[in-house]
């Protein structure tokens, strides 16, 4: 298991949002590049961006730092969502040096499109999933729909997505603890690995996964508690590479 630093992507910088609302913001620092290599320093293998203004857009807004991350660190594993919507965006980003691209919203508003993509961009294609009770929400979390998280991530296995990034929404950015009982019930159900995400606070929460991790949860992402302190990075990933 490896953990994955997440940049959150607003107007240039690198913030972190409480349950996704963009009136509720931390600007952890001016300049994302430095914050990569200042993970990629401390052990990182991959990094997860999201653009967050591109989210509420529908478009890319902050692709020029992507870009700027992947050309700093040629060699390390970016994951990138945040208004992918078509095939353009998915290309200038494959070509910019990130290796796989998150389609978030269109993957539940528009399924067909997944499998498009996969056929088209074999091997580069994860779909997030962020859920609330079992139930997948929509838009920057904003809506929630009928669809069931675990029916969705079948799906999308069928299409041949590469891996499954699971976020519990009423635990995302609030320091509560990740969901480990819901993480693990997801990736029993799919053959593909499923990556976690919302609530990683310190390393009890890496090892509670950890224990799991057989399931198949291949990675954790971490945001607010290594940019709070509350979880120490380089410590944590040392903690995840212990566990299958």
């Amino acid at each position: 298991m490896i953990l994955i630093p997440a940049i959150d992507l607003k107007e240039g910088k690198c913030v972190r949002l409480r349950q996704g609302r963009m009136d509720d913001e931390t600007i952890f620092s001016d300049n994302p590049v430095e914050v990569a290599s200042r993970w990629v320093n401390e052990g990182a293998k991959r990094l997860h961006l999201v653009d967050l203004d591109g989210a509420f857009a529908g478009k890319p807004v902050n692709a020029g730092v992507v870009h700027d991350i992947a050309q700093a660190h040629p060699d390390l594993i970016i994951q990138v969502g945040g208004g992918i919507r078509d095939e353009d965006t998915i290309q200038t980003y494959l070509n910019a040096g990130v290796q796989y691209v998150i389609i978030g919203t269109k993957a539940v508003s528009a399924p067909h499109f997944v499998g498009d993509v996969c056929a088209e961009f074999p091997g580069h294609i994860i779909v997030g999933l962020d859920a609330k009770d079992g139930k997948v929400a929509i838009d920057g979390w904003s809506k929630l729909s009928n669809h069931d998280v675990i029916d969705l991530a079948q799906h999308f296995e069928n299409d041949g997505v590469e891996s499954i990034i699971y976020t519990d929404i009423g635990r995302d950015g609030m320091m509560k603890g990740v969901n480990v009982e819901a993480t693990a019930k997801l990736a029993r159900s799919i053959r593909i690995p499923v990556i976690a995400s919302g609530g990683i606070t310190n390393m009890d929460d890496i090892y509670a996964l950890g224990k799991v991790a057989d399931d198949g949860i291949m990675g954790a992402i971490t945001g607010r508690a290594i940019y709070e302190g509350t979880l120490d990075f380089a410590e944590g990933e040392k903690l995840a590479e212990t566990f299958a």
